[in-house]
């Protein structure tokens, strides 16, 4: 989680100033976690803290903070007592209003603020994390001290590239779209293979020649590979293992991987390389439809990000 700059300044553009309601701090139990945020205006809202009660009255809440024009407001909800919920627990909530000109000037990597707009130097324990921050680029956690908060800026940490624009990789990118830590590119041999409308958060590259995009990927990222064509399927696999990833799942039957294995043997890749391709992907007890393979896949690649933040903290 952290500050989401891009989904702020989107949002701004299509409907103007908007209030950024984000869960400050937490005692006990609580829907959503310390930096879930959304954003409401007049007509709308996107983003959850949670649903329910909070989030209605939350929203509510921030409009008329709209209208009054209170720049930064802050609440504490007892959600048994307060809103008849089951967590047990009490939220503190931050909310404060953004404007076009307010983006101009914020930090790329931390957003630190006060309650009172006419307050003096952060506490030492926030002057800290920035300092941690410029140093040694250490990411902070999001954190409410003494009328301050802190949050992170949101960068996506993972390179999906998606090769092909067919069913399934249309129900792909339908599903793995929203989820806040991708950075997806989307590959295709021409521009006609991509519907009209796409996330903003998709990169879209027609190559009449995928394969010769592989060698500009990044290293450490995730493949999945399910084009038209067999014998694409076939080149981008060759092409991953000559450059490396962190992921790489083709779609396909048993028939298909067995045919693969032998074809990318005669190409000179050993057992144990061909071995580091996932295929088929998805979970086949699901189902073959475009839907049902993107939910498995978009399991498996949730798994897969869990396992390595959990790698990360016990190396930390």
């Amino acid at each position: 989680m952290g500050f989401d700059l891009n989904d702020l300044s989107r949002a701004i553009h299509r409907h103007g100033p908007v209030v950024r309601v984000v869960i400050a701090a937490i005692r006990g139990s609580s829907p959503r976690e310390v930096g879930a945020a959304m954003l409401v205006w007049a007509g709308g809202q996107s983003g959850t803290i949670g649903g329910g009660v909070l989030e209605y009255e939350a929203a509510e809440a921030a409009r008329r903070q709209m209208q009054d024009n209170k720049a930064r407001v802050q609440t504490v909800r007892a959600l048994g007592p307060d809103l008849g919920q089951c967590c047990g627990g009490t939220v503190t909530l931050w909310s404060e209003i953004y404007r076009a000109e307010d983006l101009l000037d914020m930090d790329p990597d931390v957003i630190l603020r006060s309650l009172n707009l006419s307050e003096g130097d952060p506490p030492l324990a926030l002057r800290r994390q920035l300092a941690l921050t410029r140093s040694q680029g250490h990411r902070p956690v999001a954190q409410l001290v003494d009328g301050w908060l802190l949050e992170p800026v949101h960068h996506a940490e993972t390179q999906l590239w998606i090769w092909g624009a067919g069913h399934v990789g249309r129900a792909l990118i339908h599903v793995l779209a929203p989820m806040p830590d991708l950075d997806i590119t989307w590959v295709d041999t021409a521009p006609e293979r991509f519907p009209t409308e796409v996330p903003e958060n998709v990169t879209v590259i027609p190559a009449a020649k995928p394969a010769v995009l592989m060698p500009h990927t990044p290293e450490n990222a995730r493949h999945l590979v399910l084009t038209y064509s067999h014998d694409l399927d076939l080149a981008l696999c060759h092409a991953l293992l000559q450059r490396g990833f962190a992921f790489a799942g083709v779609i396909g039957s048993a028939t298909k991987w067995a045919r693969f294995r032998s074809r990318l043997a005669d190409l000179g890749h050993g057992p144990d390389q061909i071995a580091r391709l996932s295929c088929p992907i998805g979970d086949p007890a699901l189902g073959k439809h475009p839907q049902m393979i993107a939910v498995g896949v978009a399991a498996d690649l949730l798994r897969l990000s869990a396992t390595t933040e959990l790698k990360k903290d016990r190396r930390a």
